[in-house]
């Protein structure tokens, strides 16, 4: 995973030490299915920095509560400090040291239950040298198209890097999970893709990419995509449409 900026080398090492006791851990390996941007940056899918830790949960509602135990136990092992967490379900907001200007809050989010057309498989992680359940890459191109309506939807939030990610998996030719996308949003593709093309065109600005992105990614890359990113994910969105057609 790159690291535009040096003052994150302390978060990304805190990322990879959690990742670590994860997949050392026989239940939360078996049980939490890696996903998101960390997990496509390490995979060598995606060219960004990412801060958080995003899984999937394969339990019942019973199996929660072991969960959390298991993970507050690696937390505590290395010291880190939860500032807040779900009282329902497995969000944590975790706490390291750091210089103050400096970023020191880690984000991990856990969702249940798993969306039935999601397919994953057993990967090696190089820069940990550990195996871990993954989405694959189709299914988190879905989930990664979808993340923009459902994000607003639930938050009133859009992501800079929502935009970023599928416009890099679209241009480096990635195949979606059609499926995720139809179960998730209840609606046959092509419809999905015209209300996501209708969403980016009126809601999404270039203050919105520029905030989100500029700390994800080196200076100069930044400058060079922040100019045609709206502009060409709306092109290989209708393209999308026009191939549906």
């Amino acid at each position: 995973m790159i690291l535009p900026n040096k003052k994150d080398a302390i978060h990304k090492a805190w990322l990879y030490r959690i990742l670590e006791a994860i997949a050392d851990d026989s239940y939360l390996s078996a049980s939490l299915y890696f996903k998101g941007g960390t997990c496509a940056s390490m995979l060598l899918w995606l060219d960004r920095f990412s801060v958080d830790l995003d899984f999937d949960f394969k339990g019942s509602d019973e199996d929660i509560l072991k969960a959390r135990s298991s993970l507050e136990n690696i937390f505590l092992k290395l010291g880190l400090i939860v500032k807040d967490k779900s009282k329902v379900g497995i969000q944590y907001f975790l706490k390291y040291k750091s210089d103050d200007s400096n970023r020191n809050i880690l984000k991990i989010d856990v969702t249940f239950p798993i969306i039935k057309s999601s397919q994953y498989e057993t990967v090696r992680l190089l820069e940990i040298d550990r195996f871990l359940i993954c989405q694959t890459k189709e299914t988190m191109f879905a989930h990664k198209l979808v993340a923009v309506l459902d994000r607003f939807e639930k938050t009133g939030g859009i992501a800079g890097r929502d935009i970023y990610d599928i416009h890099y998996f679209f241009m480096k030719g990635f195949d979606y999970n059609v499926s995720v996308i139809e179960e998730r949003r209840n609606m046959p593709i092509k419809d999905f893709f015209i209300s996501l093309f209708d969403f980016i065109d009126q809601k999404v600005t270039d203050k919105i990419l520029s905030e989100d992105l500029n700390s994800l990614l080196p200076y100069e890359q930044f400058v060079q995509i922040r100019k045609v990113l709206k502009r060409e994910t709306l092109t290989l969105i209708k393209d999308e449409i026009k191939r549906l057609t």
